[in-house]
């Protein structure tokens, strides 16, 4: 398996039967939410570099939620495309580790953001 079919599955509207098209747009909006969730982590990360200068590690909060943005925007388009692939060939849908990485990775800020506040105030 190549790094692109691993990390950026082919647009799987070419395989199988076309789904019932509830299951396809339900998955279509679960798609749009978790980009909801990424642009809203860009957004904050954004605003930590930007307005949290003064304060000590504001800006390595900035850029773990930057990153926590990429890795869920990056995962999303996966997650759809295998998704969709499963509902048109009729395979059980795969695993997913989003959700497992964004509880994950929100817990890593806050206690990122915890440290940054008591060091700060020190």
């Amino acid at each position: 398996m190549t790094f692109r079919e691993r990390f950026v599955p082919s647009d799987p509207r070419g395989v199988g039967d076309e789904p019932d098209y509830r299951f396809t747009l339900a998955n279509e909006r679960t798609f749009l939410a978790w980009i909801r969730t990424a642009l809203a982590l860009a957004a904050g990360g954004l605003a930590a570099v930007g307005l949290l200068e003064d304060l000590a590690g504001g800006e390595l909060l900035g850029i773990l939620l930057l990153v926590l943005s990429f890795v869920t925007a990056a995962s999303a388009y996966r997650r759809w495309a295998l998704n969709e692939r499963s509902m048109r060939l009729q395979e059980p849908l795969p695993s997913s580790r989003l959700p497992m990485m964004m509880a994950i990775g929100t817990a890593i800020v806050a206690v990122a953001a915890a440290v940054v506040l008591v060091v700060d105030r020190s």
